[in-house]
């Protein structure tokens, strides 16, 4: 390991994802190039060698930590965090810990990242649940839904730590100065909503006077994606309901699109004419660019990144991970939560 400490290290679980190790170590060494950071990388040495003798790394920070144990994407996620005590998740988060890094990320098996995020840094004090928050873009830019699946069962608790949360993260990483606060509803009015919904509504709602949080009350589906919201918050089974509906959604359109400019002349003439505006709307619904979803509510910066992450989604996640270290958000979450109790 490297103990040159004028660099700033985030750590990659480098056998987590469809495409690892290629695709993490390509991510890393992007990431190390571009943003100056140093990537421990976290895995099968032999392997992840195998891979970065196919570059020029010359004058990056790759240091590799050394572990055989890996959590495969059908492993029940505790059983595996508590029986493979060297994951190369869990030592990935370990450093971040022992403050050898200032955040992970892996895109294996989220839910034993979650669960190994949880046992290994632990909760942040006050925080029942921690949420994954999760960037989709919109009209207006992008918007962060929480949760995004790490709570199926929410209490209105959760749902009122949620919005702080994703308000707090919102500011800090897309300086947003104050981030308006959507609950994910049937209907606009107050009375809307299941019993857990509307008795979230009032929580939030007192929150929001005690904290000066932007609360703009609910929010209805169709309002995510035309951006009447930078935080929307629900339970975790309707957010992975939204996360899953709009990547096939994107996926659809984007095919959809295809077929049409590869169709008669008159279409590709077309296609050829709106290439560039349509390239720059791929790229803003294409997951890669805003690389992992973080998981707040636990001590330190940890990204869960999508399990079929490409090179691009693996460098940018590390962006994120160090972002959201250096930004403060865990000490911000903390502290809105002390004032929250009193």
């Amino acid at each position: 390991m490297s103990n040159d400490r004028a660099v700033t290290y985030v750590a990659l679980d480098a056998m987590g994802g469809d495409s690892a190790p290629a695709a993490t170590v390509e991510g890393a060494i992007e990431a190390a190039r571009e943003y100056g950071i140093g990537v421990y990388l976290v895995g099968r040495e032999e392997e992840i060698r195998a891979e970065l003798g196919k570059y020029d790394t010359y004058g990056l920070d790759l240091p590799i930590v050394n572990t055989d144990e890996v959590i495969e994407m059908d492993e029940h996620p505790a059983t595996a965090v508590r029986s493979k005590k060297r994951a190369s998740m869990t030592l990935a988060l370990e450093l971040v810990r022992d403050g050898e890094a200032v955040g992970a990320v892996s895109a294996g098996n989220s839910g034993a990242m979650l669960a190994a995020s949880i046992f290994t840094l632990k909760r942040i004090p006050g925080v029942d649940r921690p949420a994954l928050g999760g960037i989709m873009p919109t009209r207006k830019g992008v918007s962060l839904v929480i949760d995004m699946g790490a709570n199926v069962d929410c209490k209105p608790e959760y749902l009122q730590q949620f919005a702080l949360m994703g308000a707090i993260y919102m500011n800090r990483i897309f300086h947003i100065r104050k981030p308006r606060i959507g609950l994910l509803s049937n209907g606009e009015e107050e009375t809307k909503g299941n019993q857990l919904v509307i008795e979230a509504h009032r929580l939030i709602k007192e929150s929001a006077a005690t904290l000066g949080l932007n609360f703009i009350g609910n929010v209805e589906g169709r309002d995510i994606p035309a951006g009447e919201a930078d935080v929307v918050v629900c339970d975790g089974f309707v957010g992975n309901v939204v996360l899953k509906l709009s990547e096939g959604l994107g996926e659809n359109f984007r095919d959809l699109v295809r077929e049409q400019v590869a169709g008669p002349p008159p279409n590709k003439v077309a296609g050829a004419i709106l290439r560039p505006g349509l390239r720059k709307i791929f790229k803003r619904m294409d997951y890669a660019e805003y690389g992992g979803v973080p998981l707040l509510g636990v001590n330190g910066a940890a990204i869960v990144a999508h399990g079929r992450s490409n090179a691009r989604a693996i460098k940018n996640a590390l962006r994120v991970a160090r972002e959201t270290a250096q930004t403060g958000v865990a000490a911000a979450i903390a502290e809105d939560l002390a004032r929250l109790s009193r």
